[in-house]
């Protein structure tokens, strides 16, 4: 299929409701509208995301949410090709709200329906965003999921490794509820790092020692708790001097991790021989400046291009969503309403899914 597709995309996998339409062909296309109602007031109060208030925002909001991305694109639902909608993984209930709402539309408007996979969608933001060819290497790293892929195509993933426990995102939101900070963790720990010392507490690396691409973020985080314990039986409380080298110290831990096994990671996909070598990041964590800093500089001493997509695009979106819909669909594939939304969905199918303790379980 080589005509111009207009794509809806639904996401509701976490605590962003998303809708947006994207038109063009596989990689060359344009995003019309994007829609994100964001939850962060409705879960300020309880240091994280409930899956229930979650759950219930997604099935109030995505039908509006749906309609002002067709108003923003100025379309009819008509207008439209195929419905692309997050299948999983993620919450459930949210990811259950998004799919009802798509096979609802694509029924009573005729349209074929396309389910996604959540973690294809960011994976397949640098073809969006750029129009790079495959194949390129992957670092997905986010809230719940953190792994390298070898991106050969829209449904050709090999995972070269990922977290085996928290992933980086859960790490910084635990780090940021253990020194105070406001949800999500991220940006609070990001901020208050610009005016710490990252080398007053030497923090762990976990995983250096030993081979291959895996990483593991449990241990860094209670040695953070362990070092904000021991300020506090020493002095009372923490200064907010301690708290910012607490978090610089904790960011330069990941950035170092996240650095080397990256170096690991594409050494294995140079092995390939890739005529155009590129290096993408994407997901939340992607929009921290300093692991997007150090990983820039790693890939110009390997002499390949680096790509991160622009900040709107790195957290949870339905553009991406449309997007990687839109390759599904051009290349003859769609699903019927037999479709079901998936809590746990690899994207590698021929290796088992990551097992951890963070609190989203196993990791897809």
């Amino acid at each position: 299929m080589s005509d111009t597709l207009t794509i809806l995309g639904i996401e509701s996998s976490c605590d962003d409701t998303a809708a947006a339409l994207v038109r063009g062909v596989p990689g060359t296309v344009h995003i019309l509208s994007s829609v994100i109602y964001g939850q962060a007031e409705l879960h300020a109060d309880f240091g994280g995301v409930v899956p229930e208030i979650a759950a219930r925002a997604h099935a109030e909001r995505v039908d509006t949410c749906v309609k002002e991305a067709l108003f923003q694109a100025d379309l009819a639902l008509s207008d439209v090709d195929a419905i692309a909608v997050t299948a999983g993984p993620g919450l459930i209930g949210g990811v259950l709200s998004g799919v009802m709402c798509a096979k609802g539309l694509a029924a009573g408007a005729g349209k074929p329906l396309v389910g996604v996979n959540h973690l294809a969608g960011h994976a397949l933001t640098p073809r969006l965003t750029d129009e790079i060819a495959y194949p390129y290497l992957m670092l997905l790293v986010s809230g719940g999921h953190c792994q390298f892929l070898l991106t050969r195509g829209h449904g050709d993933f090999s995972r070269l490794g990922g977290t085996i426990d928290d992933a980086p995102g859960e790490a910084f939101d635990k780090t940021a509820r253990l020194l105070g900070l406001p949800q999500p963790g991220g940006p609070a720990v990001q901020a208050e790092a610009a005016h710490g010392n990252p080398t007053r507490f030497r923090f762990p690396r976990p995983l250096l020692d030993r081979p291959g691409c895996d990483l593991s973020f449990s241990g860094l985080k209670t040695a953070l708790l362990r070092a904000r314990d021991a300020i506090v039986t020493d002095k009372g409380g923490l200064t907010r001097q301690d708290r910012a080298d607490l978090c610089a110290s904790f960011q330069a831990a990941v950035v170092d991790v996240l650095a080397e096994k990256t170096a690991r990671a594409l050494t294995l996909y140079l092995a390939e021989n890739p005529a155009s070598p590129v290096l993408a990041v994407a997901g939340g964590v992607a929009a921290n400046s300093a692991i997007r800093a150090r990983l820039e500089t790693l890939s110009a001493d390997h002499a390949i291009r680096f790509l991160a997509p622009p900040l709107a695009l790195c957290t949870d979106n339905a553009a991406m969503i449309a997007y990687a819909g839109l390759e599904r669909f051009a290349a003859g594939e769609q699903d019927d309403m037999t479709l079901a939304a998936r809590p746990r969905w690899p994207l590698d199918a021929n290796l088992p899914a990551l097992l951890g303790s963070g609190k989203k379980g196993a990791k897809a």
